[in-house]
């Protein structure tokens, strides 16, 4: 900007000597000074910028939905957030005939629809059976069978925030939109059945839902399990009350974000350097620690997808480092596009309108994704509505109403005050 100006009033000199001679003066002089001074402030501004640590970035939770046969075993950076789920799973007639006998209920397999979150809702509150057969060694039987949401997946994101918790790490909504989407198909009613005979396939029509419906998926998560041994013997702590127990992250690589899984009473503190982890714990022996590997994302590892690899990361930005870092409870609506616009997940929505109302009688396209908020905000609540008007920058898929559910979580959890509702503009 400055040598552009400084040249700019050159080419106004009309005396050509004078020009070409305070030419050589700027160009020699002048110029290198002003490139240095722009060398230079470039050089504080990173320093600035590198200044705040952001630990965020290595626990950001991303997802994707695979077939059972595509999963790959040695993956580097996604792996199964059950790996139960890899195993081969045979329907038992013996267990079938008992859950029967004694009313209990019984699940055949557990499949995907690949519906957007307002048909799922829709299905969950209508009462629907449908049409199923067995094929047996002794010959084909008709069952009816009906579909209850499955809860697995949610539960294990519901593990993580006490994780949280204990590390000491702050929470944010994790992004999942597939885990909402998986049923299991309950048996409702059966013709009587051989208990030595066995069962060779078992198929289902579920009418509309029938092209929506896929079989053998796995929700896939950059979480690993990992059993690690302290490193020597514990030694005590600072406060010679508790026990420093050191994990080293060399053989698990020490560039992944780390969580101490374990119960509360059992740690004090996490400290965590660059290739271990410190856990200041009131037990005195050595033992094994269970650690949750949050493996870092390396695009040219993570190999063809068949759905979107979304997530909770937020964009390298300097503000959303510093607010995070230095939070302030500001209310104001700049504040909330901040937070929305915040997360990488925002570049295929946009926030356009922010609106306080009384109620809300409308039809709102959120749910929750956060299960920390209920016991703040309740699953009924009197409060105002903050309604949260949304517009797609692209063609809306099936999980877009989950994306939008998503950062109204994001914002609900700093707007305690109000009960956010998302709509689509």
């Amino acid at each position: 900007m400055i040598k552009e100006l400084m040249f700019e009033r050159l080419r106004k000199i009309e005396n050509l000597e004078q020009r070409q001679l305070l030419k050589d003066i700027v160009s020699g002089v002048f110029v290198n000074l002003v490139d240095y001074q722009d060398e230079m402030n470039k050089k504080l501004e990173e320093r600035i910028f590198n200044e705040m640590e952001d630990l965020e970035n290595k626990h950001d939770i991303f997802v994707t939905l695979s077939s059972k046969e595509d999963v790959d075993p040695i993956h580097d950076c996604l792996f199964p957030m059950l790996p139960s789920d890899l195993e081969q799973k045979q329907i038992h007639i013996g267990k079938m005939l008992e859950a029967l006998r004694k009313n209990e209920t019984f699940v055949l397999l557990t499949l995907f629809l690949q519906c957007d979150s307002r048909q799922i809702q829709q299905l969950l509150t209508q009462q629907r059976y449908f049409a199923g057969k067995l094929l047996t060694t002794q010959g084909q039987v008709d069952i009816k069978v009906s579909l209850q949401k499955n809860t697995t997946y949610l539960e294990e994101i519901d593990k993580l925030y006490p994780i949280f918790q204990i590390n000491g790490l702050p929470w944010k909504t994790i992004n999942h939109p597939y885990a909402h989407k998986f049923f299991d198909v309950v048996l409702v009613d059966s013709p009587p059945l051989n208990e030595d005979a066995e069962i060779i396939e078992f198929t289902m029509d579920l009418q509309e839902f029938e092209h929506k419906k896929r079989l053998d998926m796995v929700p896939l998560w950059n979480i690993e399990r990992h059993a690690v041994k302290n490193v020597g013997f514990p030694t005590p702590a600072v406060d010679k009350v508790n026990y420093e127990h050191v994990l080293s992250l060399r053989k698990t690589g020490s560039h992944h974000g780390y969580l101490v899984d374990t119960q509360e009473e059992n740690v004090r503190y996490v400290k965590r350097l660059e290739n271990e982890i410190t856990i200041v714990s009131p037990q005195d022996k050595s033992g094994i620690w269970q650690l949750l590997k949050i493996a870092q994302i390396e695009e040219e590892k993570i190999g063809k997808l068949n759905y979107p690899l979304v997530s909770n990361r937020r964009t390298d930005r300097f503000m959303h480092k510093y607010a995070s870092k230095y939070s302030a409870n500001v209310k104001t609506k700049g504040e909330i596009i901040r937070l929305v616009n915040s997360f990488e997940i925002a570049e295929k929505i946009e926030l356009a309108n922010v609106e306080i109302m009384e109620s809300f009688q409308g039809t709102s396209f959120s749910h929750s994704t956060d299960p920390s908020l209920l016991d703040v905000i309740g699953e009924k609540s009197n409060k105002k509505v903050m309604l949260l008007q949304f517009t797609a920058k692209e063609e809306k898929s099936f999980i877009s109403n989950d994306i939008l559910s998503f950062l109204v979580s994001e914002v609900q959890r700093h707007f305690f005050e109000y009960r956010c509702e998302g709509i689509w503009l």
